[in-house]
Order: C-alpha cells, then sequence, then structure tokens
C-alpha cells in the first residue's frame, strides 16, 4: 500500500499474502476498494473474514 515500495518487492509480499491466506481478492482489496481510508487492518479483517464455498 506504500507508493515507494519496489514494484518487485510489492508483487513478492502480495504473493505471500495471497498464498498465506488463502484469499483471492487480496489484490483487489489493495488496489481497488471504493472505501475511503482503507488502512492495512482493514484490509487484513476483510481477508480474514473471507471463507471459500465448499464444493
Amino acid at each position: 500500500m506504500a507508493p515507494e515500495t519496489p514494484e518487485e518487492e510489492s508483487s513478492q509480499i502480495l504473493a505471500t499474502l495471497e498464498r498465506g491466506l488463502a484469499c483471492p481478492h487480496i489484490s483487489d482489496y489493495i488496489f481497488w476498494d471504493p472505501a475511503p481510508e482503507l488502512t492495512p487492518e482493514k484490509v487484513v479483517d476483510r481477508v480474514m473474514a473471507y471463507k471459500p464455498i465448499v464444493l
């Protein structure tokens, strides 16, 4: 979420989060969420609330 972070490092962090948290929407929450003042804590709260559909 910090614009000064190099792109390669940001990509690695995002990939690690996606693997560890199993939420396919992490990047949407970080980069495209319309909610004003979205903080890292709010992103984590949303990701932790994600429950995959069991087939």
